[in-house]
C-alpha cells in the first residue's frame, strides 16, 4: 500500500450508528408505569387490561369515574344524567385565587365539569343507577353540584325502582362552598331514607381514598357497603387523629381490611371481580317474580308443601 492509498482510508468516515436517545418522561409514563407498593414496572397496556390492578402484588390504582363506568357497565347501556350541571360561586370564595379559577383547572385535568358521573346502565344485564366519583377533579370533594346529582339519581332510582350503586373517591366536603357544600350531607342523606323506605336497594362502593364529608353521609349508608382492597376510609386523616388523642394508632387503621375485621363494611372485593360481584347482588335482591311465588303452595321447614299435609285426627 503506498502512501496515497494509506490517506484515502483514513479519509473514509466510518458508518454513522443510530444512537437511540432515552424516553422523554411523558413518553416513559405512556409505556410504562410503577407500582406503588411492590415498585414493579409495568406494561401500561398490561395494567389497563387487569383493570388498573397490579397483576404481581394486586395493588389496586386510582382510576377516573369515566374507567369505573366502563368496568361496571354493559357496553354501550350507560346513559348519563345531568352532563350539564356545574358549581357557580356562591360565596365569592378566593385564597390564592379565585373559586371559579380553580374549577376551570380542575375541568383541564380530569376533563370533566363536576366530581361525579351519573347515569343508568346495565350490570350484566341488569338495570341499574349508576354514579362514580373522581378523585382527579378537586380531590373528588362534594360541592352542591355533586349532592345534587346523586339526590337527582336517587330519586330517579325511587321512580323507576332501581337498584342505586355510588362509587366513593373523595377527600370531603368542598370548602370553597362553605355551609352548602355541608348541606349535601343532610340532602343525600334524607333522599336515601326515601329510597330505603321503599324497600330499594343502594350498594356503596369505596374506593382509595374516602373520607370527610362523603364518608359522614352517602358513602356509609349503603344496605350493603363494599370496600376496594387496600382502600383508605375514614373521616379525620390518620395524623389529626395521632395528633387529637396522643396515641399511635395500627399501621393498618382506616384501611378497608381494618374496617371490615371491625365490622364497619360488609365486603373487600377485587376490582377484577366487582361487576360479577355486584350482578349477584342485584339478582339476589330482586328475587323471583310473583308470578314465581304463586306458581306454588306454601310449604312447611321441611319442605313439605301445605296441600300434601293429611289431616290429624283424633
Amino acid at each position: 500500500m503506498d502512501l496515497k492509498e494509506w490517506f484515502a482510508n483514513r479519509k473514509k468516515k466510518p458508518p454513522v450508528e443510530e444512537v437511540k436517545l432515552p424516553l422523554a418522561t411523558d413518553e416513559y409514563c405512556a409505556l410504562w408505569k410503577q407500582c406503588f407498593q411492590c415498585r414493579e414496572l409495568l406494561y401500561t397496556s398490561v395494567l389497563i387490561q387487569n383493570q388498573h390492578v397490579c397483576p404481581k402484588c394486586q395493588y389496586h390504582f386510582r382510576i377516573g369515574a369515566w374507567e369505573r363506568i366502563q368496568q361496571l357497565a354493559d357496553t354501550g347501556t350507560f346513559k348519563e344524567f345531568d352532563a350539564g350541571l356545574v358549581s357557580s360561586d356562591p360565596l365569592n370564595f378566593q385564597d390564592t385565587d379565585t373559586y371559579v379559577n380553580r374549577q376551570k383547572e380542575a375541568s383541564r385535568k380530569s376533563g370533566l365539569k363536576e366530581a361525579v358521573i351519573t347515569g343508568e346502565c346495565e350490570i350484566e344485564g341488569e338495570r341499574s343507577c349508576v354514579g362514580a366519583m373522581d378523585f382527579g377533579h378537586f380531590g373528588g370533594s362534594m360541592g352542591s353540584v355533586v349532592g345534587e346529582k346523586i339526590v337527582r339519581l336517587t330519586e330517579f332510582a325511587l321512580e323507576h325502582r332501581l337498584p342505586l350503586i355510588l362509587v366513593s373517591s373523595s377527600g370531603g366536603a368542598r370548602m370553597q362552598e362553605g355551609i352548602f357544600s355541608l348541606m349535601q350531607l343532610a340532602k343525600t342523606s334524607s333522599a336515601l331514607k326515601d329510597l330505603s323506605d321503599a324497600g330499594l336497594m343502594y350498594i356503596s362502593i369505596l374506593s382509595e381514598p374516602t373520607y370527610g364529608g362523603v364518608t359522614a353521609s352517602f358513602a356509609m349508608l349503603g344496605d350493603i357497603i363494599i370496600a376496594e382492597p387496600g382502600a383508605r376510609i375514614g373521616f379525620a386523616g390518620r395524623r389529626v387523629i395521632e395528633q387529637t388523642i396522643r396515641q399511635k394508632l395500627p399501621a393498618d387503621f382506616q384501611t378497608a381490611e381494618y374496617l371490615l375485621k371491625h365490622g364497619q363494611v360488609d365486603m373487600v372485593v377485587a376490582r377484577t371481580d366487582l361487576k360479577m360481584k355486584l350482578a349477584y347482588l342485584i339478582k339476589f335482591h330482586a328475587g323471583p317474580g310473583v308470578a314465581d311465588l304463586n306458581s306454588e303452595a306454601p310449604t312447611n321447614p321441611v319442605g313439605e308443601r301445605e296441600s300434601d299435609r293429611k289431616p290429624v285426627t283424633r
